[in-house]
């Protein structure tokens, strides 16, 4: 069938409104928004919204701003009808909405009343948009400000509201926009209330703190102590605000939120830059929670990339993500050896009798007869003693069966911390040669001090199960895992020897032959000049084999054939490839490398099962305590729990 030729001709004007309103407009959410950052560029302070059925039958936003005299009132509905472009240079953007399509958008596909007033008039106006027809503006009482109600949207354009999701999932998302809109102005009260459910109230926060309250009232109030602050300026961009613990995580990136000149954005840029600064310390299935902001010339950034405003495009997209990597990485490592708060709560509930994941039981039971008097003072008067259940021995008497033994706290010199202080230095090389206490060493007990205040990891005082090193502190107890902790300052430390210029290597007495798959010895003999930066040479052995002559020293003693695996693993998710450059810390090889780093630390890092010397736990804690990011191991997971006396009290029934 032949095309049908007709002529051009000009659409009708409310047809051209109802086709931009879907590009603007294209939920209730979109409407709430368009209408929450006009009453903000109009200086509110205070901004009430009201929904009904999830925004399709009502949307009212009243705020107490600059408000419009009555001829601005009927040309703001006007399409491309704005106050926001001063000088018409859409280089120099410097507030939320400058469009000017919002209002006679929603005016096309829905009824819109606005009613609003100046400081200077005596009385309000009201003017109504009823499916794209406009009326006459009238007088009307008012306070200052303006109130705008968008009743039956998409009444005008029923085929919309097929797309629709159900009144609570669109509510949901009304209450998800406010809260970015309420991260991005702390300073202003928002408010959201419907028909159902509790209203949302955010206060209007003011101080030098005002961020982190306004951060703490969305996030939830685990954050404020699960997080660290940031600051960092570079050529022309500033950063601030405040990032969560690596061990603050959550499954879903919604708790990710930027702001850029007080506008919040979802970028992908931005996304991906804070995906790589968390990449070292979180694993890659769990998302960070933050809010961030960034501040520069309006110059420097296209907020006109996407009609909904989110996106942006910054002129210099390679400085401002080195700067998000840089701070962030900076921020976490002033945190030093720190955890967040809900780690805590997390092991006490699990503690906790009759918890889904408790499996305690009381330490003496009637029906069994059994209990452990773990001390060393003498029984208490009248108590009976109990024998030790099965595959538990007292304290006193482990010896070689490596249950538990006790560990007096080592003897602190209080000048400084790490390998320096006393006694530690030389259980420190031995953690890092492999040098360890074989079962059955000599446990002896140094003398018991005070404990100094600049060891907020305590001292060591048992090892459980040859796999957990418990400590005391002054106002409680840390819980740590040997491995993960090991694993972490192994990794750090290659790290540190990578960027001064090589990792210490130590050549194999005789050179190891390991046999794979003909392609696994390819990939590996082709990344070799690399892999060689990391302390670990190699050559092909023939088909099907090669052979390894230097490993490095921090791994002495490890598998080659499980560390070739883990390097294979590593190459294939990095996609390291032969004659890659720029190895720097920040560059794509330099990332790269150290996602190898990650894997191949974990074969020099002690392993569960292992038995430590006191002092060796106590060198292990001092290193923790002076090794950026030791919260968490490589692979997110956290090295230590801490408990306060007072929640264990609690946990007792005490308090």
């Amino acid at each position: 069938m032949p095309p049908v030729l007709r002529p051009v001709r000009r659409l009708d004007p409310i047809l051209v409104d109802r086709i931009a309103a879907g590009e603007v407009v294209e939920r209730p959410a979109s409407a709430v928004k368009e209408l929450v950052e006009n009453a903000i560029d109009a200086g509110a302070t205070s901004i009430e919204v009201t929904i009904e059925a999830g925004g399709r039958r009502l949307i009212r936003v009243v705020d107490d701003g600059a408000g419009m005299s009555a001829d601005d009132l009927a040309l703001a509905v006007e399409r491309h009808a704005t106050s926001k472009l001063p000088g018409g240079d859409l280089t120099r953007i410097d507030s939320l909405g400058f469009r000017g399509e919002a209002l006679p958008s929603i005016g096309a596909v829905a009824r819109l009343s606005l009613t609003s007033r100046t400081a200077e008039a005596e009385s309000g106006s009201t003017l109504v948009v009823d499916a794209g027809i406009k009326g006459e503006v009238r007088p009307a009482p008012s306070p200052r400000g303006t109130r705008i109600e968008v009743t039956d949207l998409f009444s005008a354009t029923p085929a919309r509201l097929k797309f629709l999701k159900s009144d609570r999932a669109e509510a949901l998302a009304i209450a998800d926009g406010l809260r970015r809109l309420a991260v991005a102005q702390p300073r202003i009260r928002f408010a959201l209330r419907s028909e159902s459910g509790s209203p949302l109230i955010f206060a209007a926060e003011t101080g030098d703190d005002a961020d982190l309250r306004r951060l703490t009232a969305v996030l939830g109030p685990d954050f404020g102590a699960s997080s660290a602050p940031l600051h960092m300026a570079r050529e022309g961009f500033a950063l601030s605000g405040h990032i969560g613990l690596p061990s603050y995580h959550r499954g879903a990136g919604n708790q990710i939120h930027f702001t850029v000149n007080g506008r919040p954005v979802r970028d992908r840029l931005l996304l991906g830059a804070v995906r790589g600064a968390y990449a070292d310390t979180m694993s890659s299935d769990r998302h960070p929670v933050l809010g961030l902001a960034i501040t520069c010339d309006p110059a420097l950034v296209d907020v006109n990339v996407h009609p909904a405003k989110t996106e942006v495009r910054f002129r210099e997209p390679g400085l401002v993500r080195a700067l998000i990597v840089s701070a962030i990485h900076e921020a976490l490592r002033q945190v030093g050896a720190r955890n967040a708060s809900t780690g805590a709560a997390r092991t006490l509930d699990a503690l906790r009798p009759g918890h889904p994941s408790s499996t305690m039981r009381p330490a003496m039971s009637a029906h069994s007869g059994r209990g452990v008097w773990s001390g060393r003072a003498p029984l208490p008067p009248g108590l009976p003693s109990f024998g030790a259940p099965a595959g538990l021995a007292p304290a006193a008497s482990f010896g070689a069966r490596g249950g538990l033994f006790e560990a007096p706290q080592a003897a602190f010199d209080r000048s400084g911390a790490g390998f320096e202080d006393a006694g530690f230095e030389e259980a420190g090389q031995a953690l890092f040669s492999g040098d360890l206490a074989p079962p059955g060493a000599d446990m002896r007990e140094p003398e018991v001090e005070p404990l100094p205040d600049d060891h907020p990891l305590g001292a060591a005082r048992a090892q459980l199960h040859e796999t957990y090193i418990v400590a005391q502190t002054r106002d409680g107890i840390v819980l740590v895992d040997q491995h993960a902790a090991h694993e972490r300052l192994v990794y750090e430390r290659l790290k540190r020897e990578r960027a001064a210029g090589g990792i210490a290597r130590q050549g194999l007495l005789i050179p190891d032959v390991v046999e794979m798959a003909p392609q696994d010895a390819e990939r590996l003999v082709a990344a070799a000049p690399d892999l060689d930066r990391l302390g670990l040479t190699l050559e092909a052995f023939g088909t099907g084999a090669v052979l390894v002559r230097e490993m490095p020293t921090a791994l002495a003693g490890a598998s080659t054939r499980r560390l070739l695996e883990d390097v294979l693993d590593a190459l294939d998710a990095s996609g390291l490839e032969e004659g890659s450059a720029d190895a720097t810390e920040g560059g794509p090889l330099g990332r790269r490398l150290d996602a190898i780093l990650s894997r191949i630390s974990c074969h020099g890092s002690v392993r569960a099962g292992r038995r430590l010397r006191p002092e060796e736990m106590n060198a292990l804690l001092r290193e923790m305590e002076a090794t950026p990011f030791a919260g968490t191991c490589n692979h997110g997971r956290p090295t230590f729990v801490e408990l306060k006396l007072q929640d264990i009290e609690r946990l007792f029934g005490r308090r």
